[in-house]
Parts: structure tokens; C-alpha cells; sequence
């Protein structure tokens, strides 16, 4: 009986050296619900909880929340698909997908994403829950997930702020997870939202190669990909230009020929310029002859509804934030919004080369973060004083050594069965829909597993599931996504 006590006082030592006390490490609270999906009601099971990160000694370095739904009435786990969620950031949550794409609940929001009082959540009628589970992951200092450190000790930030240590103990978490709830048999999936793009890229060879863990779809939606991003490279600049496009389109900003037709007749064009014409033009710097450099100003214009004198006045690279302030300053004095250009912002002065904030961001979290922290606690019935952190303290995040486009490739040439899918909206001016495409192009130079891969865009920003209507249809997509990457008996080999 004193052992007994002696072991459950040091527990205790432990966990109040370790970590704020109001969330245990380990802990699991279930509930239960129902949806109707598709004309059809789906009864799941809903897990939430704190699960622990363990170093190569056996000792916690870490506690993750996360949120698991699985359908409860399934006759054969076994084909039972999973999917593995993650945002992006780096540092934020999970909250995104989780209560506005596909999970079994969404926000209460008008049909294009704005955000209504009160604030809340309703039934998601097309979540994918009707064929897949999923699991909601947030890494560390995101939601209510925490490092632990002990008494007398400092973060080692290394351990978790960067790309590579990222992908390392959120592998070994997810074998943890699987192990535990018994999902080896099934086919498994992982889908990562902006940075969360760079994560399962790199996820899906760390698993692989590190956890034995084979997957049958990677998703990417809105994926950043920091080897084309903020590199200050030719082809960096030049694929914004389609943005551009889809942007000016939505707020008519464009001459009237392109202005009539629809916006996926224009984008073609817009990209056919970008690829073939802007990135040698911009390549060219300062040598470029003063006849080119006019002509490809004056077709940029035409593609962005931006003037030529602006356009020249960058030198034919025209800065994303630029645009953002540009595009309607003279028409309404409104700024458009960063994640989703549909949205307008009212900044302080008309002047200026960028707007004072995200208007987009800031009508997000007017819906979020209270619909978040009221549904964690009175629906899924985890209840704790912490704070829910939408986005979470990450930095300094160590970029070094970015190989997670090749890391993707070597997986999909090790493992026949694993497909690709990329959703994107047009309207996103972060990680824009083009950027997305030309990542798509250069994981696999050879072009062997080209047919591995699949693109779908929407009328919409950065979260296209925030959109009615692209909320629909990016589940379905999803879906069917899930349906041909099914490996439906046949043999993984070539």
C-alpha cells in the first residue's frame, strides 16, 4: 500500500512539474452523436483527449489534443478508411477543418463564409464521415496540446519548432494513435491544410520509412510549399499572376473582353502567359531590352488589373501585398483580403503598399474561436481553463533542410498504391491556386507517376469549404478521391 502511494505521489510530482496541471497528459472523455450525410444518418462515436509524445528514453516531452469520429454502426473496419488532419501555421490548430470542412459539425455562417450572430456550430450534411473516420491532430502549442518540461529544465524548441522536427514526433505520434486504436488494417490517409501541405509531404515518407506505415492518399489543401514560396525566385513571382487574374476577375477589375467570358476560360490564358512568357521576362532582370519590357508590362496589366505605370514601376514583379492594396484603391479605396481576395478591408489611409491587416483573418475568427471553445466544452464534453489556442507561440521555426518534395516522391515511387490529391481555391493570394499546380509538377520530374496525381479548384480563398456550395463539392471531391485510390484488392507493384 506505501508502494502504491509513493508511486501515485511522484505521478503527481511529475505531471506539476511537467505541465499546467488543468490538462492531464493522458486522458480520454467519449460521446456520441448523429448526422445526416447525404440523405442518409450516420451515428459516430466522438474521442477527445490529451495523448503523450515520448523521446527515445520513454519520458513525455509532450501532450497532444486531438479529436477522433468514428461511425459506430460499420460492420468491417478492416476497409474502413482513416484520415490523419492537420492546419498549418506552423502554430495553428486543427480548428479549421475540424468545425468547417469535415468533420461532423461546421460553423453557423452565411453561405460565403461571413460570420453570423450568435455564434455557433450545426451539422455538417456533407461531411465525409459516411465513408471515412477521422482524426483532428494539434501539434504542439496549438488547441490545448503543450510541451512538458521539467522542473528546473528549459524547452528544448528544437525538439518540435521546425519542419523536420515537425514531421519526426508527429510520426511518432500518429503510430502511437494507430497502435492504440487498433487501425493498422486500415487504409490510411493524411490530409494537411497550408504549412500543413509542407507537413504531409513529409509525413508521408517519415511514416513510411520511420514508423513501416504505408499510406493510400496524401490531400493538400492550399498547400505552402516553402521551396517555391518566399524564395524571391523568377517563377515565384511569375505564377501569381493567375491569381492576380482570378482576384481582378471577382471585382471586375479586368477589361471587358476577359471581364465577360467566364473565369475558367480567362485562367488558362493567365497561366499560359506565366509560364511561358513572365518567368523568362522577369529571368532576364535588368537586361531585359526596354521594347520587352513595356510589352510585358502592358499584358500583365491586361491579365491583373493593375496599370501598366504600377506594374513598371516594380519592374514587372509585382509584390502580392502590393496587389492586395492596389487592386481597388482607386475604385473604392477597400483593400482585398490576403487567405480568400473576395473579402474587403478598410484601412486607415488610401496610401500605402499593403494593407493594415487581414480582412479575411479577422472575419474568420469572429466565427472560430468562439464556435471552438464552445463546442470543445459542451459538446464534446472536454472541459478545462486552459487556453484553446487558435494559434499557438512556434517561432523561432527552423526551415533548414526542406526536403519534403522529394520525400513525397520517394514514397509514391516506394509504395504503388499511394495517390495524390491538391484542392485549392482560386481566390487564395497565400498559397495561390498556380503556386499549388507547379508544386503538383515538380515533386515527380520524370513524369512516371503523373496520373498519381489530381488537381480540383473552387470559386473561393484559402478555406473553400467556408463557400457553400465549394463546401459540397470539396467533400465530394474527397470522396471520390478516396474511392479511386482504394486499392480494391489489387497487389501494390508495378
Amino acid at each position: 500500500m506505501k508502494k502504491l502511494l509513493f508511486l501515485l505521489l511522484c505521478l503527481f510530482v511529475f505531471t506539476v512539474q511537467a505541465q499546467d496541471t488543468r490538462i492531464p497528459l493522458d486522458t480520454v472523455v467519449n460521446t456520441t452523436g448523429e448526422v445526416t450525410i447525404n440523405g442518409s444518418k450516420v451515428a459516430y462515436k466522438a474521442t477527445t483527449g490529451m495523448q503523450p509524445v515520448w523521446n527515445s528514453n520513454g519520458e513525455i516531452t509532450a501532450s497532444l489534443y486531438y479529436t477522433y469520429y468514428q461511425r459506430t454502426n460499420v460492420k468491417n473496419k478492416k476497409t474502413r478508411p482513416i484520415i490523419m488532419s492537420f492546419n498549418g501555421g506552423p502554430g495553428s490548430a486543427s480548428v479549421w477543418m475540424h468545425i468547417a470542412y469535415t468533420g461532423p459539425k461546421v460553423l453557423r455562417i452565411d453561405d460565403e463564409g461571413n460570420p453570423i450572430q450568435p455564434y455557433g456550430v450545426k451539422d455538417n450534411p456533407y461531411s465525409i464521415l459516411d465513408v471515412a473516420d477521422i482524426v483532428f491532430v494539434n501539434p504542439v502549442n496549438t488547441g490545448y496540446s503543450r510541451p512538458v518540461v521539467k522542473k528546473g529544465k528549459k524547452l528544448d524548441k528544437s525538439k518540435f519548432f521546425g519542419i523536420n522536427a515537425d514531421i519526426k514526433y508527429l510520426a511518432g505520434w500518429l503510430n502511437t494513435f494507430i497502435t492504440r486504436n487498433n487501425r493498422w488494417e486500415s487504409p490510411k490517409y493524411i490530409i494537411g491544410e497550408s504549412y500543413g501541405g509542407t507537413r504531409v509531404m513529409g509525413l508521408a515518407a517519415e511514416l513510411q520509412n520511420s514508423q513501416w506505415m504505408y499510406l493510400n492518399g496524401v490531400i493538400m489543401v492550399s498547400p505552402a510549399d516553402y521551396q517555391v514560396l518566399r524564395t524571391g525566385s523568377s517563377f515565384e513571382s511569375a505564377i501569381n499572376l493567375p491569381y492576380f487574374t482570378a482576384a481582378a476577375w471577382y471585382h471586375k477589375m479586368l477589361p471587358n473582353d476577359l471581364q465577360s467570358k467566364d473565369l475558367l476560360e480567362i485562367l488558362p490564358l493567365a497561366e499560359d502567359y506565366a509560364i511561358n512568357k513572365l518567368i523568362p521576362a522577369i529571368s532576364k532582370g535588368g537586361f531585359i531590352s526596354a521594347d520587352e519590357k513595356n510589352t510585358v508590362a502592358e499584358k500583365m496589366a491586361y491579365f491583373s488589373g493593375i496599370s501598366k505605370k504600377v506594374i513598371l514601376q516594380h519592374n514587372l514583379d509585382l509584390p502580392k501585398s502590393y496587389f492586395w492594396k492596389e487592386l481597388l484603391r482607386d475604385k473604392s479605396g477597400y483593400t482585398v483580403g490576403r487567405l480568400d481576395s473576395r473579402y474587403k478591408g478598410l484601412d486607415k489611409r488610401e496610401a500605402g503598399d499593403r494593407p493594415d491587416y487581414n480582412s479575411e483573418l479577422t472575419s474568420w475568427l469572429h466565427s472560430f474561436t468562439p464556435a471552438i471553445n464552445y463546442y470543445i466544452r459542451e459538446h464534446l464534453n472536454f472541459k478545462t481553463d486552459v487556453k484553446y489556442n487558435v494559434f499557438g507561440p512556434v517561432r523561432p521555426w527552423d526551415n533548414r533542410n526542406n526536403n519534403v518534395r522529394e520525400g513525397l516522391r520517394q514514397a509514391m515511387a516506394q509504395n504503388p498504391y499511394l495517390k495524390v490529391l491538391i484542392q485549392s481555391g482560386y481566390y487564395d493570394g497565400a498559397t495561390t491556386y498556380f503556386n499549388a499546380k507547379y508544386t503538383m509538377w515538380q515533386v515527380d520530374p520524370s513524369g512516371k507517376m503523373k496520373d498519381r496525381f489530381y488537381f480540383k479548384g473552387y470559386r473561393s480563398g484559402h478555406m473553400m469549404y467556408l463557400r457553400n456550395v465549394d463546401l459540397k463539392k470539396a467533400n465530394d471531391d474527397l470522396r471520390t478521391f478516396i474511392k479511386n485510390s482504394s486499392a480494391k484488392g489489387k497487389a501494390a507493384k508495378y
